[in-house]
């Protein structure tokens, strides 16, 4: 497996590009449209074909790339279906598997953030985007976020998988790159509380709105083009 984890520091987005190394067949996890020319030269300098370019939620911090990377590569855009982005190649669904040269991309549903947040397996990694963080968790304020499923989906269904998985977020603010489901299990302080402390607490979470929210939201319903 070729993987990097590449970051915007302007939204503390990681965007994550997995290749397969015989066929070279790329995926791009979470692009960001202003970090869109540095992936398509590593992309190049790697010699990889993207095949895809997948959202694991319609974001509201950043506008995605995935519309402008699919006109410069032709690559499948994807995003959870019953999101309302009719522009998507590929409407998500929970346990659909994308093929990736001799590897698969699992689709896991892990609403709560928004509704419509998918986590993505490959091999011995999960990307969780805003779902689990390394020692916390996504916002459940605003996009139908809904705390209790956000914590079913943590609880129920990634720390379900092994301990060993390595868990790669959507963002960090706190300088953290990689972290594995039973540390997060044992160490992550949200996901220690109990359900009903966890809603409370998430309900009591003062945040200011994302910078972008009014543009990034119905941007990347139109896959990030106007």
């Amino acid at each position: 497996m070729i993987f990097r984890q590449l970051f915007d520091y302007d939204t503390w987005t990681y965007t994550y590009l997995v290749a397969d190394e015989q066929t070279h067949e790329a995926v791009l996890i979470d692009p960001v449209l202003d970090q869109a020319e540095r992936d398509l030269r590593l992309i190049s300098e790697l010699n990889l074909r993207l095949t895809y370019a997948i959202d694991t939620h319609v974001h509201a911090d950043h506008i995605t790339a995935n519309g402008y990377l699919r006109e410069r590569t032709g690559c499948r855009t994807g995003v959870a279906s019953g999101n309302g982005v009719e522009c998507a190649d590929l409407g998500l669904e929970d346990g659909q598997v994308l093929p990736l040269g001799d590897s698969r991309i699992e689709v896991i549903a892990t609403p709560g953030h928004t509704d419509g947040c998918l986590s993505f397996r490959i091999g011995d990694r999960v990307f969780t985007g805003d779902s689990l963080f390394i020692r916390g968790c996504g916002r459940t304020d605003f996009q139908s976020g809904d705390a209790g499923r956000l914590y079913d989906s943590i609880t129920k269904r990634l720390f379900a998988l092994p301990d060993e998985t390595l868990v790669y977020p959507g963002h960090d603010y706190h300088g953290h790159t990689i972290s594995t489901i039973g540390e997060e299990k044992r160490f992550n302080p949200r996901l220690t509380m109990d359900r009903e402390t966890f809603i409370r607490y998430m309900a009591e979470l003062k945040l200011p709105d994302p910078r972008l929210i009014m543009e990034a939201v119905p941007a990347n319903r139109s896959c990030g083009q106007a």
